[in-house]
């Protein structure tokens, strides 16, 4: 793969380089790109491992829903990388793959519950710079989610923002996980 990051990738070394290069096989097949970049500055790359850990630990929000939000944002932001994985995750989650492919045009698509345009119309709405999230869409959330799972999608949201506008800044494009297991593409914006 040649590599079009802005950053060129980093020889991935050390006992930890080890690990993690063992355990991104594992879970994705490959070496991930941004792991390479990342790779520059291991003190960064360890507090994304460990928030991006913790937060595979909440469930006061469905995990199918928080998937949806996700891939809403990082559609919005633009990150290849980042929607291409999050549809990779949907298929080894056994989440509902019809729903998860359409979810970059999903405004279109008539898949989706009223709970889950609300969501992805949530993750958009704080996509926005500055944000545009109304006090009716939150209220219409917090009434479905309750406190705590609002507050578990919003911060959701916000880590799928800071790692696909990191991608994005750092030129890191899709690696065509969904493609590599035989995914059905996903849909396009017309």
């Amino acid at each position: 793969m040649t590599s079009t990051t802005r950053i060129p990738p980093a020889e991935i070394t050390g006992l930890f380089g080890l690990v993690a290069k063992r355990m991104s096989k594992k879970m994705l097949g490959e070496v991930p790109e941004p792991l390479g970049v990342m790779w520059h500055n291991q003190r960064v790359l360890k507090a994304f491992f460990g928030f991006s850990g913790k937060a595979q630990k909440w469930n006061a929000c469905d995990l199918q829903l928080k998937s949806f939000a996700h891939m809403a944002t990082v559609a919005m932001v633009g990150c290849s990388f980042c929607l291409d994985l999050g549809y990779f995750q949907a298929n080894n989650e056994h989440l509902d793959l019809a729903k998860a492919r359409e979810v970059p045009r999903w405004r279109e698509s008539d898949l989706f519950t009223p709970l889950e345009r609300d969501v992805m119309e949530y993750a958009e709405a704080m996509t926005h710079t500055p944000p545009t999230v109304t006090d009716e869409l939150s209220a219409r959330l917090l009434e479905q989610l309750h406190p705590d799972g609002l507050v578990e999608l919003t911060a959701f949201i916000a880590a799928a923002n800071l790692a696909s506008r990191t991608n994005v800044a750092l030129g890191i494009t899709s690696q065509e996980f969904s493609t590599a297991c035989g995914l059905q593409p996903l849909a396009t914006l017309d």
